[in-house]
């Protein structure tokens, strides 16, 4: 078996420079933690990204997959159908929010679905401009990095980006945005820049997940399904990061009382086999001509098996209470940290359920960010054992998206790891 080090040279020599990486080459994992090469155990916060939210090879998905894998692995749906992905389209058209008919189609990823929702959504309206947020993440394929508001480095060096994408900047209270001057912007936008009858969709996440885990105000969310209406605009919902019970609620937009238009949701979807959806009025998905939409991979059969599964796991274990539950106690942890005596470097501690962040900072009175005090905690944990992710358009923030289901043991380990390593690297950070 090869050692860290070995992988390191390695991968440095095979891998595309562009692909990120950490410094942890796994060899195993299990529920909510995984082992590296060289034996070390990890508890694993990150969740692939928050992927993982029934923990890693949780028995009955990985079940699920080896009976799907007894019988087809692949046909493409284009050419020979399946009932699993028609069984899974109606449990989604069921669970998404909105009093309406629904349909859903499925792909791989959640760039693929999001640009799906707008080729029905401009299918749909005959309208061709699309309203995004700044911080929001949408993917890194080409229209993915459009709607993007976040340049580095999703957009930089990248050349010029797909015409007809604009961007408002997103409701944050902390950074100084209201939701007032938000709404403000966008009505700006539609007097300036694009008449608001060529808008063919406004695509948000209620609770970003690259930008800095920044909860988008419920009321707010609300206000924009009236612009929208107001305008004949679509209202796209991207969860592709907060749904699946991540916030506590199956979909984040549920803790505003709003139905978007259109839903796209993946990663935890089918809990680490890749799978998307686009889920919405059956009217805006049917507008595409036959053909127009779809992928030779997309629904693919052991990926669908597993998010079947994964819908199973999360209504049976009550994974929407438990996320609610494990979050409470996180963001309880982190708050009485920040109210500690020298740890003013924390300035401001946010979350839904178990989507959890906070924000470093060089000053609390100036907000100024402290990226390297960031990183520098990111460092701590791994070195400690605790993986951790850094998010945030200025690089200042730390987000814990824990599985669902880790025990309370595991929290309390990991919150003693993450506390010992914010003490280390805010006194390194004054030597």
């Amino acid at each position: 078996m090869p050692n860290t080090v070995e992988m390191k040279i390695r991968r440095e020599k095979a891998v595309a420079n562009g692909v990120g990486t950490r410094g942890i080459y796994v060899e195993r994992a299990q529920d909510s933690e995984l082992w590296d090469v060289d034996g070390k155990r990890f508890i694993d916060f990150a969740a692939g990204i928050a992927v993982n939210n029934a923990g890693h090879r949780h028995p009955k998905l990985m079940a699920a997959v080896a009976k799907q894998c007894e019988a087809f692995t692949h046909t493409c749906f284009h050419v020979a159908p399946y009932e699993s992905y028609i069984r899974l389209a109606e449990r989604l058209n069921s669970l998404t929010p909105g009093d309406f008919e629904k349909k859903t189609m499925l792909v791989t990823t959640g760039a693929e679905a999001v640009e799906n929702a707008i080729k029905m959504a401009r299918a749909y309206t005959g309208r061709s401009g699309v309203i995004a947020f700044s911080g929001g993440f949408h993917g890194r394929t080409l229209l993915g990095m459009a709607l993007c508001g976040k340049v580095a480095p999703y957009k930089r060096s990248f050349g010029a980006m797909p015409p007809e994408i604009h961007h408002v900047a997103f409701p944050n209270e902390y950074h100084g945005i209201s939701p007032e001057m938000s709404l403000a912007q966008l009505d700006l936008l539609f007097k300036s820049s694009i008449d608001p009858e060529r808008v063919a969709a406004i695509v948000i996440e209620p609770v970003q997940g690259e930008g800095g885990f920044n909860i988008a105000d419920f009321d707010f969310l609300r206000k924009l399904r009236q612009v929208a209406d107001d305008h004949g605009i679509l209202l796209v919902a991207d969860e592709v990061q907060a749904g699946m019970a991540r916030t506590g609620k199956m979909f984040a937009f549920e803790h505003a009382g709003v139905a978007a238009d259109l839903v796209t949701m993946a990663k935890g979807l089918a809990g680490g086999f890749p799978l998307s959806a686009v889920t919405g009025r059956a009217e805006v998905v049917d507008a595409p001509p036959v053909g127009g939409i779809g992928g030779t991979y997309a629904g693919n059969p052991l990926a669908v098996a597993a998010a079947n599964a994964m819908l199973d796991i999360i209504a049976d274990e009550g994974l929407c209470q438990k996320a609610a539950k494990i979050g409470e106690k996180i963001k309880g942890r982190l708050v009485a940290i920040s109210k500690r005596q020298g740890m003013e470097a924390i300035g401001d501690v946010r979350g839904l359920g178990a989507m959890i962040a906070f924000e470093m900072v060089k000053s609390r009175e100036t907000g100024e960010p402290d990226a390297a005090l960031t990183a520098a905690i990111v460092a701590q944990s791994e070195q400690r054992g605790l993986i951790i992710l850094p998010c945030g358009t200025r690089s200042n923030v730390v987000r814990l998206l824990p599985p669902l289901n880790t025990s309370d043991v595991v929290v309390d380990e990991a919150l003693d790891v993450l506390e010992a390593s914010i003490e280390a690297a805010i006194t390194q950070s004054q030597i």
